[in-house]
């Protein structure tokens, strides 16, 4: 769909933009146009509409960006302030600088599952930046979910069973999955044990590494609409979110209390994989994703969008900023 914008928003100096989407997710998109001297200073000008469209819509996109990370910093900084580092980590990252990334460096050919970043955790950065270093040959988009819309389309009796939250294990060991020092960012065992303590996780050191619990919500209120929003990554830690094989491999070599990551419901009884289909199916109805161009920087309200990623081929690099 192309849509009708609100005037203060959709006439940025002399840059006009639209909304694109579907019936449940939509982002306002500008085209910055080859012609463009100084990006930064429309950035900077417009940082308050632009920051008005996320609180509205949830995401944005600036296209025709020229390839520069510096410049993609700056933007990061000018709209969103000082950027966040990524801590307690769940998925495999490389750092480009002290605070941009990769984007998750899953296999080509698997997707990722829609998700909140951080959602798992009791802090979450509030804007997300996506920066498109390099487009995929085919595939690679970053689809986004209106959280909102998302949390109205699953079925009521799916949230009621959701409704005391999640419980999130995790198991870490030498050579499957991520590392606890990856994970956690350190090499000393204390500072991991202080930091569940600080956040509410409980905490197991095992002769082949450490196990942790925690339980959070698996829906919250957006403080800027005051909305519901789904708000968790059950979907993505349960072990159905594996590829058939792998699941039935690690199953018939671990426990499942040391299996990498999985999720139950509050009170630590298994979540019925129908009730996870059903949220997956809420996903594919909401989502809307677009083909990359090298340039591209989407950023979207981390409360308001969750966001995945499809498979692809050839070569892509997706570089991601966070800040509160």
């Amino acid at each position: 769909m192309t849509g009708v914008i609100p005037e203060e928003l959709a006439q940025l100096g002399p840059v006009t933009g639209q909304l694109d989407g579907n019936d449940h997710t939509t982002i306002v998109v500008y085209g910055l146009g080859p012609d463009m001297t100084d990006h930064l200073d429309w950035v900077a000008a417009h940082r308050d509409s632009l920051r008005a469209a996320l609180a509205k819509h949830g995401a944005v996109l600036l296209r025709d960006l020229p390839a520069d990370l510096e410049l993609f910093d700056r933007i990061v900084r000018a709209v969103g302030g000082d950027p966040l580092r990524y801590t307690e980590r769940s998925t495999p990252r490389t750092s480009v600088t002290e605070s941009i990334y990769t984007s998750t460096e899953y296999p080509a050919d698997q997707p990722l599952p829609m998700h909140n970043e951080n959602s798992y955790s009791d802090s979450w950065p509030g804007h997300l930046f996506f920066y498109c270093d390099t487009a995929a040959a085919t595939g690679g988009a970053t689809p986004i979910a209106d959280s909102r819309a998302v949390f109205r389309m699953i079925p009521q009796e799916v949230r009621d069973r959701f409704a005391d939250g999640v419980v999130y294990a995790r198991a870490f060991r030498e050579g499957l999955g991520l590392s606890w020092q990856e994970s956690f960012q350190t090499d000393d065992p204390a500072a991991v044990e202080e930091y569940c303590a600080r956040h509410g996780q409980t905490f197991e050191w095992t002769e082949d590494g450490l196990r942790t619990r925690h339980h959070r919500p698996s829906h919250q209120t957006e403080p800027l609409t005051g909305e519901q929003v789904w708000f968790n990554q059950a979907n993505l830690f349960h072990v159905t979110s594996l590829d058939e094989e792998v699941r039935e491999a690690l199953l018939s070599l671990y426990d499942e209390a040391d299996l990498p990551r999985n999720a139950y419901l509050a009170d630590g009884t298994p979540i019925d994989p129908a009730d996870l289909a059903a949220v997956k199916a809420a996903y594919d109805e909401v989502s809307y994703g677009f083909p990359w161009r090298r340039g591209d920087l989407m950023i979207i309200n981390n409360m308001l969008c969750a966001h995945g990623r499809e498979p692809f081929t050839g070569a892509r690099r997706i570089l991601v900023a966070m800040t509160a």
